[in-house]
């Protein structure tokens, strides 16, 4: 099923007549959508063409939803909200720290749900608009290379890390703001929407993108937290041309 509106969203949803209604209500918000109860259709569609964000119910009868997230986690072109009807905590800090953006519990009232993609696509849409304001410029800290319109990151040891779109744009305000402590009002850009659970997704965040760029993540030496007041980019940052051939 899909809305006349152009595709934004993927919604994979085994539950039918919450996915009716989740469509339904994405097409009341002009918010083009295409529903799939089984998660090999959406894989399949994915891979013919892959939208702004997928919305991946982890409990699918056909395949692990979080396998799903993870392949989608791969590709910094699509954003990833987990819904989840687990009420673990530690389930839904699994589902961020594989790669998902955000999540939901069910049950939950679907405008929520639209809130939460419309703040994604915010988020997708600033990383776009953070990459023209770099141009083609590549950021050189602590003996790594990130390139922001790739979103590799090239490290000492010349091996290179694929980050999300909401990893680089985390990064990328880092960057433009070195020895300077953020908070997480400013890294999270005025957004509203259930801010405790949006502070949890910058924090395993943040603890991604250490996996990736700090020799000890367990010792951070270039993001730092401050305890209180928020975080640190420690490192000195150089602004360069790519060398071209």
């Amino acid at each position: 099923m899909s809305s006349t509106v152009d595709t934004q969203v993927y919604v994979v949803e085994d539950e039918g007549d919450l996915l009716d209604l989740i469509c339904r209500t994405f097409a009341q918000y002009d918010i083009g959508c295409q529903g799939f109860r089984l998660g090999k259709e959406a894989c399949a569609a994915i891979k013919r063409q892959r939208p702004r964000i997928c919305v991946v119910d982890l409990m699918l009868p056909d395949m692990d939803g979080m396998e799903l997230v993870k392949d989608l986690a791969g590709h910094a072109d699509t954003g990833v909200i987990v819904i989840t009807g687990r009420a673990e905590l530690s389930d839904r800090v699994l589902a961020l720290e594989v790669g998902a953006d955000d999540y939901i519990v069910k049950p939950f009232e679907p405008r929520e749900l639209v809130a939460r993609v419309r703040s994604l696509l915010r988020r997708i849409d600033q990383l776009t608009t953070a990459q023209q304001d770099l141009g083609n410029k590549l950021a050189c800290f602590a003996g790594r290379v990130f390139d922001g319109n790739s979103l590799a990151l090239r490290r000492p040891d010349d091996t290179v890390e694929m980050l999300s779109a909401s990893e680089a744009l985390l990064l990328s305000c880092f960057l433009r703001s070195p020895k300077r402590i953020l908070s997480r009002d400013q890294l999270l850009d005025g957004d509203s929407v259930d801010c405790q659970s949006l502070d949890r997704s910058i924090d395993i965040r943040i603890s991604r993108i250490r996996r990736k760029i700090e020799a000890d993540p367990k010792d951070p030496q270039i993001i730092k937290t401050v305890y209180g007041a928020g975080y640190l980019f420690a490192a000195e940052v150089d602004w360069l041309e790519p060398v071209t051939h």
